[in-house]
């Protein structure tokens, strides 16, 4: 064997043997070094539970005394809180000794009370009884001594009453009237003057007849024409009387529809004019002036919507206004009377504060309907009514336009306002005329009515029929009753006359002692 590797393998079994032992060596000093930091260690945790021992042990004993001091003081607090609740107990006890003892003190006082009550009850009780019994007594006396009943008696005291009761209705209606009036009074004479004011306007009578002046009385011939075919053709045609008499330079058209009238005026204007007068001609002239006719017609219906200040009026409606310009009330131009009305009533709602433009809008067209109440059957407010429905008016205007003569109770500010413009348009001064036959019956109409009262000895229609005076007999009519008459009056005169403005009613109550000295 070679020695070398002999010797190597010598070298590393040394080397391992020492290795082994070096290994075997080290854990035998770690594990004594370890044994003796176990043993330090033990002893430290002994030492340190010893001592922790301790500390608990006084702490225990500090914890007890503390304990137990703290038991002793909430003994102490228990006890004394529980000596004061006796005590309060105790207080709460004899306050309720008191009570019941006071309580019963109470009773036995109402018992007595009630004894004593129903005593008294029961002595009522016998004197109401005994009351009955002389009250029966003394009423059956009444009736001997007085000769009337019971019945007769009550009787007698509700006529008594019935008259007291009418004096204080009396009463109560004259304080109310002249309250209301107090109220109402400067505040309508503020508005209505105002708007009276701000709306002058003046008025022309319109008759029903047209006077067309002639340039020599020659012409009223050729008018007449051969055998009268040019003043049968004329009349014919135009629907009007022609009146030539032996007034110098004129002749007359005559007619109760006004559009007609001016149609006929007109033609007899251009024919003199022209200066050929004959059946074909008159015709021709005719057709021209009845066009020339509705164009004004039309024109008038537009300046009046312009000077209302209403816009939007339908066309048809435009017309009808037109035709308004040919037609009177009692002598007053209707179209002008409707801007007027327009007018006052836009004012009057300006100062309350109401629509003006459906106040101007609803006095324009109130009276409408009498554009058509000629030619078709119903009233002017019917017609109206139903025109304006038909081209769809507002309702309020419509409303307005039926109640704008009390036909119907008018329910809206508007419709007031347009029955107040319309009475002032027609009761200003010089507006309209009545004629004699239709102003004698309203005046005999007033006294009828006011002699259709019980207790009315006469009465008179003054001042042009704006005043009635009612003499009353006084012996039957009282003083208090003279008002109630006053107020019937006046409302049966609204029911059933029509009239402009207002009528006062003045009842005269009378008594007179003659005697004579001999």
């Amino acid at each position: 064997m070679n020695p070398i590797l002999i010797a190597v393998i010598a070298a590393v079994a040394a080397a391992v043997v020492f290795g082994v032992l070096g290994f075997v060596l080290g854990g035998l000093h770690r594990k004594k070094v370890a044994e003796a930091a176990i043993g330090s260690a033990t002893e430290e945790a002994a030492r340190i539970v010893n001592q922790a021992v301790q500390t608990a042990e006084s702490k225990r004993k500090e914890t007890v005394l503390e304990a137990k001091d703290e038991a002793h003081r909430l003994i102490s607090e228990a006890e004394k809180e529980s000596k004061e609740r006796r005590a309060a107990v105790q207080r709460q006890e004899q306050r309720l000794i008191q009570k019941e003892e006071s309580l019963d003190r109470k009773v036995d006082a109402m018992e007595k009370k009630e004894e004593a009550l129903g005593e008294k009850l029961r002595k009522a009780e016998n004197r109401l009884e005994e009351v009955d019994r002389l009250k029966n007594a003394q009423l059956e006396m009444l009736e001997k001594i007085s000769g009337l009943t019971s019945e007769q008696a009550k009787a007698l005291l509700l006529k008594n009453l019935d008259e007291e009761l009418t004096h204080d209705k009396a009463v109560r209606i004259l304080d109310f009237e002249q309250r209301t009036k107090d109220e109402a009074d400067t505040l309508a004479r503020e508005i209505i003057s105002s708007a009276i004011q701000r709306c002058a306007a003046d008025h022309a009578s319109e008759a029903t007849v047209s006077v067309v002046n002639l340039p020599s009385d020659e012409m009223k011939g050729r008018i007449i024409g051969r055998e009268g075919r040019n003043i049968r053709t004329l009349e014919t045609i135009t629907g009007v009387d022609l009146i030539i008499d032996d007034t110098p330079e004129a002749i007359t058209v005559s007619s109760f529809e006004p559009v007609r009238r001016e149609v006929a005026r007109l033609t007899i204007e251009k024919l003199i004019a022209d200066g050929r007068i004959h059946p074909a001609r008159i015709e021709e002239m005719y057709e021209k002036s009845r066009r020339e006719v509705d164009q004004i017609i039309r024109q008038s219906g537009e300046r009046a919507v312009i000077d209302a200040g209403v816009n939007g009026v339908h066309p048809e409606l435009v017309k009808l206004l037109g035709r308004l310009k040919y037609r009177t009330s009692y002598g007053q131009n209707v179209l002008n009377h409707s801007v007027e009305v327009a007018n006052l009533a836009g004012i009057m709602a300006a100062e309350l504060g109401a629509d003006v433009k459906t106040a101007k809008r609803a006095g324009l067209l109130h009276d409408i309907g009498k554009a058509l109440d000629r030619e078709m059957d119903g009233s002017h407010v019917e017609l109206g009514t139903e025109y304006a429905k038909k081209y769809r008016e507002n309702e309020q205007v419509v409303h307005a336009i039926a109640a704008h003569h009390g036909d119907i109770e008018a329910k809206t500010v508007v419709a007031c306002l347009v029955q107040a413009a319309d009475a002032i348009s027609a009761a200003r001064p010089g507006a309209r005329r009545e004629n004699v036959q239709n102003y004698i019956k309203r005046l005999e109409k007033l006294e009828e009515i006011a002699a259709s009262f019980e207790g009315v000895e006469k009465s008179f229609a003054i001042q042009a029929g704006r005043e009635v005076r009612i003499m009353v007999k006084p012996d039957v009519v009282s003083d208090d009753r003279m008002t109630i008459i006053a107020r019937d009056v006046a409302k049966k005169i609204e029911d059933e006359l029509e009239y402009p403005g207002q009528i006062k009613v003045h009842i005269i109550r009378e008594n007179r002692a003659i005697e004579y000295a001999k």
